[in-house]
């Protein structure tokens, strides 16, 4: 596919901002008094989680299918998505009568799949494939080329990133200045590319940061091959943007304005999701705290340091997050945190053996989170699966050192082993 991708302009964004201004919400820019107070720095948060379909998705969507005509319209339209896009397209279905079919993952979130049926009525027909967006999105292609429906692509489309580029037009008309960085959730690019574009000819001295989940970093990896490429694994745990494959279109634009881009670890998002849950009362999707979970004081170590005096702004991107959830966000931030741990011990099969792990092993403020205990026949010892949880990061030397001492055999399991996620 071809792309103009020259036409992205702060023009053309501005442009996109009053055909769909009458579809989404003018989202609130607030102070973020936690790590404002942490870093000195004018800290702003950016909360598209607060649009009609709780992600700024719906901007690039309605732009794109404002655009069709008549002919056009009468074809449908077809996209695939991790469940945001599709709302925003589904939202654009049932407003302009146009026919709509949704290729999603089957890991995507039911509370996203029950938004998209009732945002999108009669006009959307909705279609499970595969695991991940880029599975979806090939069913979705094959769909458009047998039937004619016309793709709405949630990235790779010059129309979308302008719609998505009008969340910077405006953050720039709510501050009346220009921003000193803006941090930006990286997934296909879309928005990355919409908002670089924005302020390189707008606020050219506002520097434009992109954050990818260090599970799904495809545009540092287009970047560092020239063009985009497609990873071999994925982790899926942040869905909005799990993408294996970035957008040509959207790259083209990262690439020519040179973007950097970062990656922060899923658990480091996690501990940032309950952050935001349990002190400022937010309640966001994995992607939607990407951007977020970046941002540190200078010295601090985080992916995105910033210093006193400037004005820094993070797009929160999304708000669908599935309650379910929690228990796996929870479990994330614990293990990132260095507080859940797991191990494979060989118990000695006679009575008072756990007593005595309890009591010589575990410290005051140590707790049993897992506890799966196989007796063998015939055997002396018998293993275990044991999750620990300590009352610090520092405990785990002091709880190894405790191991060694009661001669258990024991084998700790590393957050990267298969076995690993098959009780964690």
């Amino acid at each position: 596919m071809s792309f103009d991708t020259h036409q992205v302009t702060a023009t053309t964004v501005r442009e996109a901002a009053q055909r769909i201004q009458h579809a989404v919400t003018r989202t609130p820019l607030q102070p973020w008094h936690r790590v404002s107070e942490a870093t000195g720095a004018r800290v702003l948060v950016k909360r598209e989680d607060l649009q009609g379909v709780r992600s700024y998705k719906v901007r690039g969507a309605f732009n794109l299918m404002l655009r069709l005509d008549e002919a056009e319209r009468v074809r449908g339209v077809v996209c695939a998505s991790a469940g945001n896009h599709a709302q925003g397209v589904a939202m654009a279905c049932a407003e302009l009568g146009i026919a709509g079919r949704i290729f999603v993952p089957r890991t995507t979130p039911r509370q996203k799949l029950d938004r998209i049926a009732g945002l999108g009525g009669d006009q959307v027909q909705i279609v499970e494939v595969g695991s991940t967006y880029d599975e979806a999105s090939a069913a979705a292609r094959a769909f458009a080329e047998s039937d004619g429906a016309v793709m709405v692509h949630p990235f790779d489309d010059p129309r979308t990133i302008t719609g998505q580029g009008t969340v910077a037009k405006e953050v720039h008309d709510q501050l009346g200045a220009p921003p000193d960085v803006v941090v930006v959730p990286v997934g296909g690019g879309g928005l990355v590319a919409g908002m670089a574009a924005y302020f390189a000819e707008a606020c050219p001295r506002t520097r434009v940061v992109g954050v990818e989940p260090a599970g799904a970093a495809s545009m540092a990896a287009a970047l560092a091959a020239g063009a985009p490429v497609t990873l071999t694994e994925v982790d899926t745990f942040v869905d909005g943007a799990a993408v294996r494959r970035v957008g040509d279109a959207s790259h083209e634009i990262v690439a020519r304005l040179q973007v950097p881009m970062v990656a922060v670890d899923e658990g480091r998002i996690c501990a940032e999701m309950l952050d935001l849950y349990q002190v400022e009362g937010i309640i966001t999707e994995p992607a939607g705290a990407l951007a977020l979970a970046a941002v540190g004081p200078t010295g601090s170590g985080a992916t995105v340091e910033v210093g006193p005096g400037a004005t820094v702004v993070c797009i929160l991107s999304g708000g669908n997050n599935d309650i379910s959830r929690y228990a796996e966000v929870q479990e994330r931030a614990l293990v990132h945190a260095g507080l859940r741990h797991y191990f494979v011990i060989e118990f000695p099969q006679e009575p008072g053996a756990l007593r005595r792990f309890l009591d010589a092993v575990l410290g005051p403020e140590d707790d049993i989170s897992l506890f799966e205990y196989t007796k063998r026949s015939n055997r002396e010892t018998g293993p275990a699966f044991v999750g620990l949880t300590l009352g610090s990061a520092e405990d785990y030397r002091p709880l190894l050192e405790r191991m060694d001492a009661s001669r258990l055999t024991y084998r700790p399991i590393p957050p990267d082993s298969p076995l690993f996620r098959f009780f964690a």
